[in-house]
């Protein structure tokens, strides 16, 4: 299995970006995705995720309201559209399968990571 994220760049407060990540190397709608940021000297933290169908999504608490998850099954593809970034929102940003979960360890697979860096 293979993730591929992409979309990340360096953005001013307020402004938006989307990241998308490509799947390959199996059925990617039979598995859960899910959206993971780490900032520098933080830990891995939870951003958002999605169903295999795409019919449901939570969110940290943190993007509510700010972020959405989707996914396209046709092509093998899941988006986070992130609005009104804030400069915490820098972090290199990760996609993973194949869990409908929050924790890192439950994720099996993981992209090489996107950069996003919001100035203020």
């Amino acid at each position: 299995v293979q993730l591929q994220a992409s979309g990340g760049g360096l953005v001013q407060a307020g402004g938006s970006l989307r990241l998308s990540c490509a799947a390959s190397g199996r059925t990617f709608s039979s598995y859960a995705m899910g959206w993971f940021r780490q900032a520098p000297g933080k830990e891995r933290e939870f951003v958002a995720a999605i169903n295999w169908s795409g019919g449901s999504t939570y969110y940290a608490d943190s993007v509510k309201g700010r972020f959405t998850v989707s996914r396209d099954n046709a092509k093998n593809t899941v988006y986070l559209q992130m609005n009104s970034l804030k400069p915490e929102d820098t972090a290199v940003y990760y996609c993973a399968s194949d869990t409908f979960g929050s924790s890192w360890y439950e994720y099996d697979y993981w992209g090489q990571g996107t950069q996003v860096t919001v100035s203020s």
